[in-house]
């Protein structure tokens, strides 16, 4: 494992322009972590930095893998209205009724982190580590994803309501602004609680879609309200970050919205922690518990260090696949 630290330091330098965002998908792992008991944080707590960085992973793999898009969202609202029935929750019930290109088409992420658990528990019961801590970090992406309400809506980024840009406004701008600051009076408070385990992960991701469907609408439209009270100049501001001055959305605007929407990012963001550290302690408990001090394939091979740093590489080209938001 320790050849795989070179990549991790590395990439927190390169990732660090980046803002679930980056930014927020890093952050997310690394609270998690201490939602585990003694028995996982025997593992989890010193490979904390490498459960933060490869949480990016699965989002540096839409720039090499054109499959990989669709594992990170769901327009649920294409399957009719809410709490979407029609939609079976079973995945071969879903193919045979909508056929699998539909579903790809449309998003499979509840899907997908069902099987991002199955993979999660087999490492536990092959105690692989190698494979807990790569699967870890990235169902924990995948997790996330499925809280953050415009991943469950066709709109994605506002761009059929004249939006373009909340997306990473709602994932990343605010949470970057907020988040590192528990102590002011607008900071956010990680203090949770412990992960538990989840005798129905599968229902338990379908509800998070269901709730992040349900706040979509909310997430669009006090976006338009806030943004016609706002005058142009005062909605955006020209701040430095690393070295270069961009236009982004002003952190006065970004209060207003954040008091708007009472807190909504900080929640889904809070449950986001829950969530993942709840499935990691769902695959361990699956796997019947194993001693985490006695694990086997402990080093990446040459092939899958090649891996990392090929994902790595195409994001650097900026030529992704699917959505780009972030």
């Amino acid at each position: 494992m320790k050849r795989i630290f070179g990549i991790v330091v590395f990439l927190s330098i390169s990732v660090s322009c980046f803002c679930w965002g980056f930014y927020a998908h890093r952050r997310i792992n690394y609270y998690a972590v201490f939602l585990l008991p003694p028995e996982m944080l025997v593992l989890y707590k010193p490979y904390i930095e490498f459960l933060s960085e490869h949480a990016v992973d699965p989002d540096k793999r839409r720039y090499a893998i054109p499959d990989e898009a669709p594992r990170h969202y769901i327009d649920i609202d294409r399957y009719g209205a809410y709490p979407f029935r029609e939609l079976p929750r079973k995945w071969e019930e879903a193919v045979a009724k909508y056929s699998e290109d539909t579903l790809l088409k449309y998003g499979i992420v509840p899907w997908w982190v069902q099987t991002m658990l199955k993979k999660l528990t087999r490492a536990f019961k092959e105690k692989n580590q190698a494979h807990i801590l790569q699967y870890s970090a990235e169902i924990g992406h995948y997790i996330a994803d499925a809280h953050v309400p415009l991943h469950a809506c066709s709109n994605h980024d506002g761009q059929y309501s004249d939006q373009k840009g909340i997306h990473a406004f709602w994932e990343s701008r605010i949470p970057e602004l907020f988040a590192e600051k528990p102590n002011e009076k607008n900071g956010w408070d990680f203090l949770i609680g412990k992960a538990e385990y989840l005798k129905h992960p599968d229902e338990f991701i379908w509800n998070r879609i269901l709730e992040s469907a349900a706040a979509a609408d909310t997430v669009l439209r006090y976006e338009k309200e806030l943004s016609l009270a706002f005058a142009p100049d005062l909605k955006f501001s020209f701040e430095e970050r690393n070295g270069v001055v961009t236009r982004q959305y002003s952190t006065a605007y970004c209060k207003a919205y954040q008091e708007k929407l009472n807190g909504m990012i900080e929640r889904r963001m809070r449950e986001s922690v829950f969530a993942v550290a709840s499935f990691w302690y769902t695959a361990w408990v699956n796997a019947g518990q194993p001693d985490l001090t006695k694990l086997n394939r402990k080093e990446f091979t040459a092939e899958e260090m090649k891996a990392f740093e090929a994902l790595h590489e195409a994001w650097k080209k900026g030529k992704g696949y699917g959505r780009d938001h972030e």
